[in-house]
């Protein structure tokens, strides 16, 4: 059974955005396919390893099932597109605090509508990041190096 978003939980990583309380982590790794070798370590850590899970080319593991607290998105070092689409999005909610406040609403929103479907509530939250990763690249790009 997946929680109810509670008001009171914050973003890891983006100031005052509701979310659960899970820790995001992006991997840069030399050769993605290596990585594949490693599985047998990431389950005895407790984490799910869940292949490309719907991103070619990345990695993906989860720990902790339901009440997720870890997830891991695992790039090689050349798929540039799809790393900088993270950071972007991340660094433009940073900024961003009226795009962050409508995708925290939005998360509660689903959170409240969708408490044990966890694909129905992503689902819901794809045309929403879709939008904002297009703003957030052509942003990064606009002010890269200022």
């Amino acid at each position: 059974m997946r929680k109810k978003c509670n008001k009171k939980l914050r973003s890891t990583s983006i100031q005052d955005l509701k979310a659960k309380p899970i820790i995001d982590i992006l991997l840069v790794v030399n050769d993605i396919e290596r990585l594949d070798n490693y599985s047998d370590q990431f389950e005895k850590l407790g984490y799910e390893v869940m292949g490309e899970f719907g991103i070619k080319r990345r990695r993906y593991y989860r720990k902790g099932g339901d009440n997720r607290t870890h997830q891991i998105h695992a790039f090689q070092h050349d798929n540039i597109q799809e790393i900088e689409r993270h950071l972007s999005f991340r660094d433009y909610l940073r900024q961003n605090q009226t795009v962050s406040n409508e995708y925290g609403i939005l998360k509660v929103e689903l959170a409240h509508k969708f408490p044990n479907d966890i694909e129905s509530y992503s689902d819901g939250k794809e045309a929403f990041i879709k939008k904002i990763e297009r703003e957030a690249l052509k942003w990064h790009w606009l002010n890269r190096g200022n």
